[in-house]
Parts: C-alpha cells; structure tokens; sequence
C-alpha cells in the first residue's frame, strides 16, 4: 500500500504543493473520496476549502465504466471511446445524465445549504480527489472550474494511472500525482484504508475546515490585457501576456511573463503537442518565474502540423520557428536586450541545440529535459552556448544517446542524471529537481551574459 487512508495521503500531497502557498489559493475536493484529502491540502496551504460537484455517467449494468461526466454549470464530458465500445443508445445517456443532474442538484444543496460556491474567478483553484481512474471526473471539474473563471488551475491526487497525463494533458494548468503506478487498476488499491464515504463524512470535513482559523494569501491582483512592455532598464511592472508570434506563413500561439529585472528569457522548445500548455513546461517555467527568469511558452508547431508525426522529427523546422521566435523576442521593445536561453524537452532539445549552433545565434545558455541531442547531427560541434543535458536514470535508452551526444559537444557542458526518473520525470520530485538544476544552470549563465 501507499497510503494508510486519505488523510496521511492529503498531508503528503500538501507537502507536495508546498509552492502554492501564500498565494491566493482555494481548494476544491471532488465528494466524497477527495473531500478529507483536500481538506490536508487545504491545511497545508492556509487555503479556504469547498466541494467541486462532478458525477459520473456509468454505463447501464457497468455503473462504474465511465462514459462521461457532468460537472455544475452544464459541464458535460463523454467518453466517445467507451460509448462507441458498448454501444449505450442516445436515450439511456439520457437517461443517466437526468438521474445524475438530479443528484447533484441534491448533493450541492446539502454540503452548501443556502450559501453560494467559493468564489474562484480570478484564483488559482487546485482541484483534489483521493485518485485518478478514467480521468472523466477529472476533466469535468476542471472544465466547471475554467467556466468559472479560474486564473489557474492545478489538479492535483494521490495516485493515478501512468498515461494520466497524456490522457489530461491540457485541462488543467498543473497535474500533480504522488504517485504513478504500474499494474493500476483501481484507485482504492493503493490505500489500506478506502472505505466508503456518506455524505455526513463530507459535511462533517467542511464544517471542520470552516471552522479552521485562516490565514491570510496573497490578495489576487486582477488581470489587465496585454500589459506594456518593461523599459530598457528592466524596472517596470513585468508582464504575463498571451501572444502571436508569426514564423513564415503560420502564426503560432504563445505566452511571455517576464518579471521586473528579469536578466533573461528563456524560450520553451516543445516539439509535439502544445508547448504552452504542457503541464511539465508550465511547471518549470512557473519555478523559473520565481527565480526571476522571463519565459517564452509558445507552440513550434500549429496544431494541423503536429498531427503529422514527420514534422514532429523535422528539426530543420523546428529550429527554424525557434529563431524566428527568438528575432521576434529581440525586435520587442523591453525584451531586446535580455539574454536568451533555450529549453527544450525530446525533439524540442534537439531543435534548441540546432538553432543555438547557427552563426550569430548569441544564446546565453541551453537545458534539454530528456532531450534527444542526438538528432542534432553534425551541428552539435558547432553549439558554443552552456548546455545542461538532464535525463532521468532509468530512461536508459534516452541517457546512452545524450552520453554519446555528449561526447560531440565542444562548448561547456554537463550531464545531470535524475536517479530514478523515467522520460517524463513523473515520479515525486523528479521534475522539482529538473527544474532546480534548469533554474541554476539559466542564472548562472544568464547573468553572466546579461548587457
């Protein structure tokens, strides 16, 4: 077993979100299993606490096959796969999702009374349950959150299957999990102690949370679009903006923070999916923030060219969107003058590598996270910006070709080995100590560079 019961599971994962703290925060559990986890997290972070109402739509005969889930607000979300997969007709959806609506009509009002929801617009909201199966739950609550108007989301559990991520990459801002399995198959086999919740047991942790003396959180700020660029001389507000960034005839989505007297920005090389929203990105980026780094979030390729898994490979291409973005950073007044580093993550390394190596590049320094150098070919030799190669030990495919890689590079480099960590860096603290190593490796090198 993991965890004793959901409390020592909720103290472990506030431990978890430690970074959260201070900020302003509310936690939402998913009744009832998640409610005694997060009222832990809650604790930890000094943050008020309240439900987040989702059902699942179990299949008739199979209630605990989900084939979606709805969430308040009218969020709903189905499971092509698994209505496809048992054939359930459009009427007993129906059916289902009337009896479900009406339960969680009926829950809502007996954990909130007559009081409202906790107020999340303009928050960051961490969503809690004590696990993660089909993820359809799961992906209702962040959507109920997002519709109201969440700054952020971070969904955050115990334990959850080893494709988790991949299966909710892109709801929420930060997926979190203690754990990460094999040989998953039910949530409650990682507890001594699972036993069924009443809805007395949820009712019972809120009113102790309500009743839990507060401390204060960072009060939010709100949002402004497209705040101004700082001066040249680094001493204005920062920024925080979603942005465009045209490469030939593609336009590609982005996102620039860059905080007060930040003495670089490091552009995110992402090469499949979205790299703005790659949770794994998000969270080093948000460590690097706070290190005072200014970061380029932005997707190398558009979302018709990443289902082509050729482009995917294609780290002409992909180097090539990388020092467009990287002239366009230096063209924008109050970024032109900042140093540049590049991180990047499996092909993004290799694209990184490529553009650092191209005449007049001026990259301060370069961090591939499982990276694959090696595709770089024959330009590693020309690479003469810092590079930090940091692969997980067991990835051992990836960590002999970095090694090899290694060997053909001629600038100052280093090799850091994560003990333990798999090519995604999905183990507890893996990709905490990813992002240290990338914080250190960028500030050191950055100020050096820094005019």
């Amino acid at each position: 077993m993991l965890f004793t019961d959901r409390v020592q599971a909720g103290r472990q994962l506030g431990a978890r979100l430690a970074h959260l703290a201070g900020q302003d925060v509310v936690v939402l559990g998913l009744p009832r299993g998640g409610v005694p986890v997060a009222a832990e997290v809650a604790d930890a972070l000094g943050a008020p606490l309240d439900v987040c109402l989702v059902r699942k739509l179990g299949v008739p005969g199979q209630p605990e096959l989900a084939m979606g889930a709805i969430g308040e607000d009218g969020v709903r979300v189905l499971s092509e796969d698994v209505l496809r997969e048992t054939g359930v007709p459009p009427h007993a959806l129906a059916r289902v999702e009337e009896r479900e609506r009406r339960e969680l009509l009926r829950r809502a009002e007996r954990y909130r009374g007559e009081g409202p929801p906790a107020a999340v617009a303009g928050r960051t909201v961490v969503i809690v349950d004590d696990g993660v199966a089909t993820g359809s739950t799961a992906r209702a609550a962040c959507r109920t959150v997002r519709a109201r108007g969440a700054a952020r989301t971070v969904l955050a559990v115990p334990v959850a299957p080893p494709d988790w991520t991949r299966r909710l990459a892109g709801e929420a801002d930060e997926l979190v999990s203690l754990a990460s399995p094999h040989g998953f198959f039910a949530v409650g086999q990682f507890y001594d102690d699972f036993a069924q919740l009443e809805d007395t047991d949820v009712i019972a942790v809120l009113r102790r949370a309500e009743r839990r003396p507060s401390r204060p959180s960072r009060p939010s700020t709100p949002s402004t679009p497209d705040p101004a660029p700082d001066p040249p001389d680094g001493g204005g507000p920062g920024l925080d903006q979603e942005v465009g960034i045209t490469a030939g005839t593609v336009r590609l989505g982005g996102r620039l923070t860059v905080p007060a007297g930040a003495a670089g920005v490091v552009l995110f090389a992402h090469g499949s999916g979205s790299g703005r929203h790659s949770p794994r990105n998000r969270f080093v980026a948000e460590g690097l923030n706070r290190a005072g780094l200014g970061t380029l979030l932005f997707d190398l390729l558009t979302e018709e060219e990443a289902g082509d898994r050729a482009n995917v490979f294609d780290t002409g291409l992909l180097a090539a969107r990388l020092t467009e973005a990287t002239g366009w950073l230096r063209a924008r007044p109050g970024t032109g003058h900042l140093a540049v580093g590049y991180f990047g993550a499996s092909t993004g390394a290799a694209a990184a590598l490529r553009a650092a190596a191209a005449p007049g590049a001026r990259v301060a320094a370069v961090v591939s996270r499982g990276g694959r150098p090696d595709l770089a070919g024959p330009t590693l030799g020309d690479v003469t910006a810092p590079t930090l190669l940091i692969v997980g030990g067991a990835d051992r495919t990836v960590l002999e070709l970095n090694r090899q890689a290694q060997a053909r590079l001629r600038c100052e480099n280093r090799l850091s080995v994560v003990p333990g960590a798999t090519h995604l860096f999905e183990e507890p603290g893996a990709l905490e100590t990813v992002t240290a190593l990338a914080r250190d490796w960028f500030t050191d090198h950055m100020a050096a560079a820094h005019v």
